[in-house]
């Protein structure tokens, strides 16, 4: 069978003045084959439109009756073939088998082409040099970072121009308004300009529920940082992600670019937070960034200037000291020392951590608490009430904050067997000891414990840990007689 390929050949032999024969040669055909494709339609122009059925429907004498009365109901274009063909299977036992399965995803294609519901329509933007940023957060769980060792979950804030289409993208723990102001600004000083737009979803961290109307509006923060800048806010409709395509675009290519760059770099561990910022940083650079050239000088040539000074990525509040030495920070509880109990502290809560101020100094720097735990309790905070008053702890309400590790946690739990009610004083003692000779060294002496599977309580852990010294024994020396050494001096010079 002659292959449009080969009359290709053939008419170009032709033309290139080689005589039939060696045309049809060249051709890999007949004389006889060459002088009827030598002009005319090609082979697949010539042949007929494959309309007719190979094989008979099994689904001819249900498909009007049943399938089609299905899909009618289906407004909205949900039902899938696999459903449907169960529904048959239901309705006319053994009649349908799954090896039918894709004639009938066919039948219902092309029913819905024909006869379906109007499909969504998306109209592709055109996006003006410096008028417009994109901004959202995503996770990045499934990259799969540790941070010395340990699963580090995290998102990524990232921003992207849509005219250029650059990047920037700033580690985040949770979707804050700190952590928002903190991406959005670094990444317009690194631009070194501002647009005159910024999109986005409706973050809580940007926009707040109205009561009256259920709708949205931007919180007074994020309003404060747009009129700082200058910028405006346009925001997508809920559940409507495609209409932030610019940054949905952004976070799918900036993921896949990083899994792949992990994969060549042999480890996805990072010593701190801080190296995996600044590597993800390089990467987005090196592989984004550099790449988009002209059209990125374009982009910077209109953009607006940066105000004289960037806004403080923090939130600050005043909070007063409960008696409970803790402080409460946007319906979170964390511990404070002791000292500060009913006094009135200072409070720059940033997207990863907290300060607290007394009088002008910061006195604690604390990590800021992530989903749903609701509180964060030092053990150094309180211990010295606590183990003045030891019965408190079997009932306190943040009692699983008192256990640095599993270690400690363990070892509780064997005091229980070992001492039974007893046992929380015994494990209070212990707390205390870590707290005045050393978290690491008392985690070392109760692993060993625990490992030995023997009896042991507080003063185990004590003898351990601080080892009694061994007494010296007293010696009393007398006063030397000089006379003795007058009368050595004496003979030596005789």
């Amino acid at each position: 069978m002659v292959k449009d390929v080969q009359v290709g050949v053939l008419r170009r032999k032709r033309m290139e003045g080689k005589t039939q024969e060696a045309a049809a040669a060249a051709a890999g055909m007949s004389v006889r084959s060459a002088r009827k494709w030598e002009r005319g339609l090609s082979p697949s122009q010539r042949g007929k439109p494959h309309t007719w059925r190979t094989r008979g429907d099994p689904f001819t004498e249900v498909f009007d009756g049943e399938v089609v009365a299905l899909l009618a109901a289906d407004r909205n274009g949900v039902l899938e073939a696999t459903t449907i063909l169960a529904e048959l299977n239901r309705r006319h036992p053994g009649r349908f088998g799954a090896g039918q399965l894709r004639t009938l995803q066919r039948r219902v294609r092309q029913w819905r082409a024909l006869n379906g519901p109007e499909k969504e329509v998306f109209f592709p933007q055109e996006h003006p040099p410096g008028r417009e940023a994109a901004y959202d957060f995503t996770n990045c769980n499934e990259l799969g970072i540790t941070i010395d060792g340990a699963p580090f979950d995290h998102l990524l804030f990232e921003l992207a121009l849509s005219f250029s289409g650059w990047r920037w993208a700033t580690v985040a723990l949770s979707e804050s308004f700190e952590a928002l102001a903190l991406g959005v600004q670094e990444a317009l000083w690194r631009l070194g300009g501002v647009v005159e737009v910024l999109r986005s979803d409706n973050l809580s961290a940007a926009t707040h529920e109205l009561p009256l109307s259920g709708g949205r509006a931007l919180t007074k923060r994020y309003r404060a940082l747009l009129e700082h800048y200058g910028l405006r806010s346009t925001r997508i409709f809920p559940r409507k992600a495609h209409e932030n395509g610019v940054v949905e675009q952004a976070h799918r290519r900036t993921k896949s670019i990083l899994a792949q760059m992990l994969v060549l770099r042999g480890s996805y561990d990072f010593p701190s937070v801080e190296e995996y910022q600044c590597w993800v940083r390089e990467v987005i650079e090196r592989e984004h960034n550099a790449l988009l050239g002209e059209k990125l000088a374009e982009e910077r040539r209109h953009l607006h200037a940066l105000p004289a000074m960037a806004l403080p990525a923090y939130t600050s509040m005043t909070v007063k000291v409960r008696r409970w030495s803790t402080i409460r920070v946007l319906n979170h509880t964390y511990s404070v020392p002791a000292r500060l109990i009913g006094e009135r502290v200072r409070v720059l809560l940033h997207h990863d951590h907290l300060e607290v101020y007394f009088a002008g100094k910061m006195v604690e720097r604390l990590p800021r608490i992530r989903g749903q735990r609701a509180a964060r309790i030092d053990y150094h905070h309180v211990i010295w009430s606590l183990v003045k008053k030891p019965g408190a702890f079997a009932r306190y309400r943040w009692r699983e904050e008192l256990f640095p590790s599993l270690i400690f946690r363990r070892a509780c739990d064997v005091l229980r067997n070992f001492h039974g009610e007893r046992a929380d004083a015994e494990y209070v003692r212990i707390l205390y000891m870590a707290a005045t000779s050393g978290e690491a060294v008392v985690e070392r002496t109760l692993r060993e414990l625990l490992d030995s599977a023997d009896r042991f309580d507080a003063d185990h852990v004590r003898r351990a840990v601080r080892p009694e010294r061994p007494s010296v024994p007293s010696v009393a020396i007398g006063a030397p007689d000089l006379r003795v050494y007058d009368a050595l001096l004496e003979e030596a010079v005789s």
